[in-house]
């Protein structure tokens, strides 16, 4: 194969690929089963999931363009610097990196090289990135555009991502406005240097690109601390599993019209009737990566029918794999129309609401930021206060990351300096990342994340002597570590066999009556209401850790280290207790025997002492797969 470097591509190296998925892309659809015959407005949510495996994604052209004017003198071009080695790490051998440099013109310093797997080629990279040096003045477009012709000249294209990071601090000195700058189709993802840089620009720059994000690198000299700015974008630009993702919603005529549709900051195209079909462009969709489109329909009235079953609109993607372009069959939208329904949105599914709340919270930060630059810092803050108050209504694992952010924007309100230095860039930064529905403003509110921008995370903060491992390498691991019997499935059945067997051993023993049990001799039965309140307890809490497992599984943000310090503990005091009670249990149940015999009531608890027991043993299976499971994050 011919490749755009200088050099020939080295041998290939990466194991055998995984076997094509049959699935790259989930749609899903939220919506009210049923809505009045008379007219009125209902809002569909619409979601769209790479559920293919990161192991099929598509190779990287990534093209690094540095700004390495006067104004990035001194800490801010050495950030960039160790932020660079960081992403030349995370390639692998079937990536290709370019690096352009400018001040008031722009060089090419070396074409899209191959990932360098020999110590010839990273030392050449590396020497590149550190002979860095800064000079002049500020052309920011200039960059850009050569940057763009790096990508337009590839000579290999097909089944390849080619995306853009631009790293300045946008403070743009020549002729010419970035903010106008229009990158056609490539991603650009913008990194403002520096408590001082332009995030007017940086923001502008990324918005006008396809689906870049715009992010804020805070001023340190810590490398952990760039690498976590960049390691989210960069676990989704190493995990691109569909290209050129399109969107189509059609009204059916005669039933409804299409009256709104958020995407974010998404392009949208509309038919010469906005109202009848909207197509949105999403650019590249990562693994395990959602985008979400708020649909609101208008039904016509059918007050003159009866209750039928309604297709309102149709749905359909299209994306490419491989080179090769897919289009999904069309999907219905299907309301079942009927006089006495209800058209309250406060009876939309949750999903719905979640994401009318999330759409609402957005609109509150770009109010705070509107007020706080026109002088007005208290009324932001106000502002956010009230969003704040709006999200109490809702319980979702989303909703608790919105609300983290809102109490960070909160402290970074908190005076005019700080929300010079910082407040503003990070209230931007979170109003880009909610516009692409990508990644998440800081490494504590990551609420776009995918399980890779979360592995990249935990790797960014490892101790400086580990080394980094590659993009290839986090894929093998998660090939390993797929969801199997012995990863999910087996859990999930000890939780489950848990609760059942615990609910078995409290119900038998709570039905075994005798005499004294609610009487004077109540010592004698204290060991069975131990057992039984012990039991009660570990089947609520086996069922409530069934439903923690799902949502985990669904959302990956919950995967969090304190996560599975806390289930470790639980299923360990739990174990211990459950152990305690039925060993109590049984010793009374002997001494019983030994004074009265053998009768019905030592039969019962007999069984119940045995499921308890085995109870027990679930419970420690879970214990120790608790302990797996912490260890392996640590």
């Amino acid at each position: 194969m011919a490749s755009d470097a200088d050099e020939p591509l080295p041998p290939p190296m990466r194991p055998a690929a995984a076997a094509r998925p049959k699935r790259h892309v989930l749609l899903t659809m939220h919506h009210s089963p049923d809505a009045p015959l008379a007219p009125n407005a209902q809002k569909v949510l619409l979601e769209l999931k790479g559920v293919s495996s990161a192991a099929s994604r598509a190779p990287l052209d990534l093209v690094a363009v540095i700004d390495v004017s006067g104004s990035m003198e001194g800490d801010k071009l050495e950030s960039v610097k160790k932020a660079l080695l960081f992403v030349i790490h995370k390639l692998t051998d079937q990536d290709h990196i370019s690096i352009v440099k400018f001040d008031h013109e722009a060089t090419r310093l070396c074409p899209l090289l191959p990932h360098p797997v020999t110590e010839a080629s990273r030392a050449r990279l590396e020497g590149l990135v550190g002979d860095l040096k800064t000079r002049g003045s500020t052309d920011i477009r200039a960059g850009l555009q050569t940057g763009l012709d790096v990508v337009a000249n590839r000579k290999i294209t097909a089944g390849r991502a080619a995306s853009i990071m631009l790293m300045s601090d946008g403070r743009q000195i020549e002729d010419g406005d970035p903010r106008q700058f229009e990158p056609g189709n490539v991603a650009v993802h913008t990194y403002g240097f520096g408590a001082d840089h332009d995030d007017d620009v940086m923001t502008a720059i990324a918005e006008r690109s396809l689906d870049g994000v715009y992010n804020s690198v805070p001023d340190s000299d810590n490398p952990k601390e760039l690498a976590v700015a960049f390691a989210p974008i960069l676990g989704g630009l190493t995990t691109i599993v569909a290209q050129d993702m399109e969107l189509t919603v059609t009204a059916i005529q005669g039933e409804a019209t299409i009256k709104k549709v958020d995407a974010g900051t998404y392009r949208l195209r509309t038919s010469s009737d906005i109202s009848s079909s909207v197509t949105i462009s999403f650019g590249n969709l990562y693994s395990a990566e959602v985008r979400k489109v708020m649909v609101e329909l208008a039904l016509s009235d059918r007050t003159a029918s009866q209750s039928y079953r309604a297709s309102v609109a149709e749905v359909q993607y299209r994306f490419a794999f491989q080179g090769q372009e897919v289009t999904s069959r069309p999907q219905r939208i299907i309301i079942y129309r009927r006089r006495r329904a209800s058209a309250d949105p406060a009876n939309a599914p949750l999903p719905v609401q979640t994401e009318v709340a999330r759409l609402e919270h957005v609109a509150s930060i770009k109010e705070a930021v509107a007020k706080a630059d026109g002088g007005k810092l208290e009324d932001a803050r106000n502002t956010l206060r009230a969003a704040l108050e709006a999200l109490r209504r809702i319980v979702d694992p989303v909703v608790d990351m919105l609300r983290r952010e809102l109490r960070k924007l909160l402290e970074l309100f908190e005076t005019e300096e700080t929300y010079r230095n910082q407040g503003r860039s990070a209230a931007l930064s979170s109003i880009s990342s909610h516009g692409r529905q990508r990644g998440g403003p800081d490494k504590d509110t990551l609420i776009f994340g995918t399980p890779r921008m979360i592995t990249n995370l935990e790797q960014a903060k490892q101790r400086d002597d580990m080394p980094v491992p590659s993009a290839d390498q986090d894929a093998q691991l998660e090939l390993e570590e797929r969801p199997g019997w012995l990863q999910d499935v087996l859990p999930v059945a000890l939780r489950l066999l848990a609760a059942v067997l615990s609910l078995l051993a409290f119900s038998i023993i709570a039905s075994a009556r005798t005499s004294g049990w609610d009487g004077e001799y109540y010592g004698r039965y204290e060991p069975y209401r131990y057992a039984v309140a012990v039991n009660v307890i570990v089947c609520f809490y086996s069922i409530a850790q069934v439903f923690v497992r799902i949502r985990r599984s669904v959302s990956p943000q919950l995967r969090s280290t304190s996560c599975y310090r806390v289930t470790l503990f639980l299923d360990q005091v739990l174990a211990y207790l459950l152990m305690s009670a039925s060993s109590a249990a049984a010793s009374s149940n002997h001494l019983w025997v030994s004074r009265f015999g053998e009768d019905p009531f030592h039969a019962k608890i007999t069984a119940a002492v045995w499921f308890s027991f085995l109870a027990f043993l679930a419970l420690s299976a879970n214990a120790l797969i608790s302990t797996a499971n912490l260890f392996s994050r640590i």
